[in-house]
């Protein structure tokens, strides 16, 4: 009789751990007001601020949707024979930066402190630098240390990035900007995998990543104030959906790196 691998617990374990931890130490900031004064950060999201602990409710639980789709490629990396690039600790390691994302973007949607806002970019920083990190590390055919250097890297030019002043078309800020090029980094690394005839990955799952964020950034740019869409007082938020879409994107993008075999990664 065959036997079957057990299934790895660890990447569950920690990702669940890292939510337990982060979600907890939310809310007591909220509480305490560790955050700082609301300034009014992310109000440009349509949901108008109510009287209460929490300022924009849509907007911040909707990013439970991270959370979800941390723990599941959490229990997803812990599957027998499951790889992505030969090293099974990136997945983990993912796990766990998609978690972040969830409790770091609710910091500024529940207090709009400035040091919400400022957690909210730096999640989204480390996704940012993952995927590009990974993608340009499996192109270049390059190893764990060339990704951990690349990674550092790509979060350092975000936050410098960050600091520049001033107006951008469609996505209001430089940080933003920066956000989105290494997305597109990333992006184009998986096609340039793609094209190079990795044809045991499961394809779709990109497409279904690049799909959803694609959707997303169309309801995040026609859901602000401003917008026909926008209504301040509904908890039907639009901005939420950005939210939900995001982690949907994250996850699919997991299932790419998870499809593929050690041998498409050398």
């Amino acid at each position: 009789m065959a036997t079957h691998a057990q299934r790895d617990l660890r990447p569950l374990a920690l990702a669940g751990a890292v939510a337990v931890v982060s979600v907890g130490l939310l809310w007591l900031a909220v509480l305490h007001g560790w955050l700082g004064p609301d300034v009014g950060r992310g109000d440009r999201f349509c949901e108008a601020a109510r009287d209460a602990v929490v300022r924009q409710p849509a907007n911040t639980f909707s990013n439970a949707g991270f959370i979800l789709a941390g723990l599941a490629i959490g229990w997803r990396a812990g599957a027998p024979r499951t790889t992505i690039a030969a090293n099974p600790r990136l997945a983990a390691a993912l796990g766990v930066v998609v978690v972040l994302l969830g409790p770091a973007s609710a910091a500024m949607h529940a207090t709009q402190s400035d040091l919400g806002g400022h957690l909210d970019l730096l999640s989204m920083y480390l996704i940012a630098a993952f995927a590009s990190s990974y993608a340009v590390t499996r192109v270049l055919g390059r190893g764990i240390g060339f990704f951990a250097a690349s990674f550092v890297g790509v979060v350092l030019v975000c936050e410098l990035v960050e600091r520049i002043p001033g107006h951008v078309p469609v996505v209001d800020i430089a940080a933003n900007l920066a956000f989105g090029l290494f997305l597109l980094v990333a992006l184009t690394g998986e096609a340039v995998l793609w094209r190079r005839g990795a044809a045991r990955r499961q394809a779709g799952w990109g497409l279904a990543s690049a799909g959803a964020l694609a959707l997303a950034f169309a309801i995040w740019n026609l859901a602000k104030d401003g917008s026909s869409l926008c209504h301040p007082g509904s908890l039907l938020q639009g901005h939420a959906a950005w939210h939900l879409l995001c982690a949907v994107a994250a996850y699919c993008l997991y299932r790419l790196y998870a499809s593929e075999r050690v041998s498409d990664a050398a």
